[in-house]
């Protein structure tokens, strides 16, 4: 079979699934969207059953749809807060979405279990049927490589001896264990920890194997500004006030830290790893009932009865569930231009913010015509890793949302986008004291960049 579209979309997962929605949305273009799984949705096919988004359903998704029922929770560790959706919630989302909005209209084509090639040649996994799909515009949506516990074996030998499972595996343990470790101390680890401890598991028989501590985000710092704008624009300000004084990066953090813009589960330990990871402050609790946490290293080695790490050993036992969350979830890769010839390559063009960014990313593709001033529109954000990558990723951010400001009418987009964390809503009803949080962010934003430069090493773009 031979079909003519104007996008050949590879990956169906969140970022390609954003994309494709603007474009059948904005324009009258035709579609084929290819992915290597049988459903929509990507890495949340196979996430562990209990994982949730980690910020709002009010921003995630597409633009054109909403997730959940709109409520901020009442109960639970997440009470106070926007409604988080499950990973089962999201890929039923997904599947809504294809079968009640794309494919309804027509200009659409869906290549479930199949892979595609630059050429446009999409073989089928299961049959090695061959359909050449002519596409003007090749979209990469998969460049992110998102990769989950599930997706792959550890990075280091395991004992066949160990207990040794990904957490999609939790729920399905039906036998005591002597103990339980955790490996990994992002998002997913996070999520393991809590997990456990909200079954019931005794914090001392939880051992956390943390290679590095990492800063962490209060969730209600992030939520949708109508009703949060004391936390939300508040805490930007607070951000933009503190980038623009400290005097150094340690005085930074110290700001960040002392006005709730950084969390960090031990107090005594400097974390050196940011990823964005978020939690409630209830969360934050939890966690820190966990003592036992081991800082050697990363892990080299998993036998019967030892854990060898990268400065040290800890001793572990064959009935020990040992926990997998090592995969690095959202790579950081090599930024490339976003825009290049006849491709597309989605990437984060706002920190974090994956869906929102695949979704302007089509809109630019809809309205602007030049190729360098698209790129110009969405310059490149790299995945943090380290501590210092919030100082890169905030001046980033900034910049960008100040070359947004200046673009004619794209702030009326961004402002109707349900995807935009960032959108105030109607203006005109601000009262007295948000309008002078919003004159706070005004007046910072400049001073901001230039110190974040300042203490980055790099030279002042004032």
């Amino acid at each position: 079979m031979s079909i003519d579209v104007d996008y050949l979309v590879i990956g169906a997962g969140a970022m390609g699934m954003a994309f494709v929605d603007v474009i059948l949305t904005e324009t009258d273009a035709t579609v084929a969207l290819v992915d290597r799984y049988d459903r929509p949705g990507g890495h949340w096919t196979l996430a562990y059953p209990f994982v949730r988004l980690h910020q709002p359903s009010a921003f995630y998704g597409i633009n054109s749809r909403g997730l959940g029922v709109d409520r901020v929770d009442t109960a639970g560790s997440n009470a106070g807060h926007y409604e988080l959706a499950s990973s089962a919630e999201v890929v039923a989302y997904f599947d809504q979405v294809l079968s009640q909005q794309f494919l309804p209209t027509g200009r659409f084509h869906f290549f479930p279990k199949s892979e595609a090639a630059d050429d446009g040649t999409v073989t089928s996994v299961l049959t090695g049927a061959r359909h050449d799909v002519r596409g003007t515009t090749v979209v990469d949506a998969t460049y992110s490589r998102v990769t989950v516990p599930a997706m792959r074996a550890p990075a280091f030998p395991v004992s066949p001896q160990v207990r040794w499972m990904a957490p999609n595996e939790l729920p399905e343990i039906t036998r005591p264990a002597d103990g339980y470790v955790v490996v990994g101390a992002g998002k997913t680890g996070i999520d393991a920890c809590l997990w456990l401890l909200g079954r019931g598991v005794d914090p001392d028989d939880i051992r956390w194997i943390m290679p590095r501590d990492s800063w962490l985000l209060d969730r209600m710092n992030i939520q949708p500004v109508e009703g949060f704008y004391d936390s939300t624009v508040g805490g930007y300000a607070l951000q933009l006030e503190a980038s623009a004084e400290a005097e150094s990066v340690d005085d930074l953090f110290d700001r960040l830290e002392r006005t709730g813009q950084l969390l960090r589960i031990d107090p005594d330990v400097r974390p050196t790893m940011y990823r964005c990871a978020t939690v409630s402050r209830a969360e934050l609790d939890t966690l820190r009932q966990i003592t036992n946490v081991i800082r050697l290293g990363r892990v080299v080695s998993v036998e019967a009865d030892t854990i060898t790490l990268e400065s040290g050993t800890i001793p572990t036992s064959p009935n020990t569930v040992h926990v997998d969350c090592t995969a690095d979830g959202l790579q950081r890769r090599p930024a490339v231009p976003v825009f290049a010839d006849d491709r597309i390559t989605l990437q984060n063009i706002r920190t974090c913010q994956q869906v929102f960014s695949a979704a302007l990313i089509a809109h630019v593709e809809a309205t602007v015509s030049d190729e360098e001033k698209k790129n110009e529109l969405c310059e490149v954000i790299a995945h943090p890793d380290s501590d210092i990558d919030w100082l890169r990723t905030t001046a980033a951010n900034t910049r960008t949302m100040s070359r947004w400001g200046r673009e004619p009418g794209l702030g009326e987009w961004l402002e109707g986008s349900r995807l935009n964390s960032m959108r105030i809503g109607d203006a005109s009803a601000l009262t007295p004291d948000q309008v002078a949080v919003s004159m706070r962010v005004l007046r910072n934003l400049g001073r901001a960049v230039r110190n974040l430069e300042r203490l980055l090493g790099e030279p002042s773009t004032g």
